[in-house]
């Protein structure tokens, strides 16, 4: 790997680590629902798509969880961070590269931000042993898909106006269709 590539990971690692304190800083609405955010951090899971290899934006992700852990939340909320994490963005991962002229980045966006809260749930249930946690998937499926549809409407335009503005590599061209 050169120099300017750990540079630009280091970078999305240090991006995505701040919008992560800064999420935990907002003041969000009181709702009833545990767990429910805006998951800001995953605008750098989807520009990772963009600009780095497979290798490369799994292993800043799984980074990410891990360093974010430290400002708080401790190992359990590792665990569901790092769950939803890796199955949310194998899924984005692979509707982006397998057919991108069939999918948006909101779309994608959305069905990650699902994935990521039904992953969640999943390591929920195991880790508590009951079935009564699944009362809240359809909560979480409501929240994901605006959250999702929040970030990945934001992602496009930040994506398209970095991608104009030629600071970050060219994406690739099969790729361009998730931007229309």
């Amino acid at each position: 790997m050169n120099t300017q590539k750990m540079l630009r990971l280091s970078l999305a690692l240090s991006l995505g680590l701040s919008l992560h304190v800064i999420e935990r800083m907002l003041p969000l609405p009181a709702l009833p629902f545990p767990g429910v955010k805006l998951g800001l951090a995953n605008l750098i899971s989807l520009g990772a798509i963009f600009w780095f290899s497979y290798k490369e934006s799994l292993t800043l992700i799984i980074l990410r969880c891990v360093l974010a852990s430290f400002f708080g939340g401790g190992f359990s909320a590792f665990l569901y961070s790092l769950s939803g994490a890796f199955f949310s963005f194998n899924l984005i991962w692979f509707l982006s590269h397998l057919s991108p002229a069939n999918f948006s980045l909101p779309m994608i966006s959305m069905v990650g931000a699902i994935v990521h809260n039904f992953s969640q749930i999943m390591v929920s249930i195991f880790l508590m042993e009951t079935l009564g946690l699944l009362i809240y998937l359809p909560i979480l499926i409501i929240a994901g898909s605006i959250s999702g549809l929040a970030i990945g409407l934001t992602g496009l335009i930040l994506i398209r106006n970095l991608h104009k503005s030629g600071l970050l590599p060219q994406i690739e061209e099969r790729l361009l269709p998730l931007l229309s």
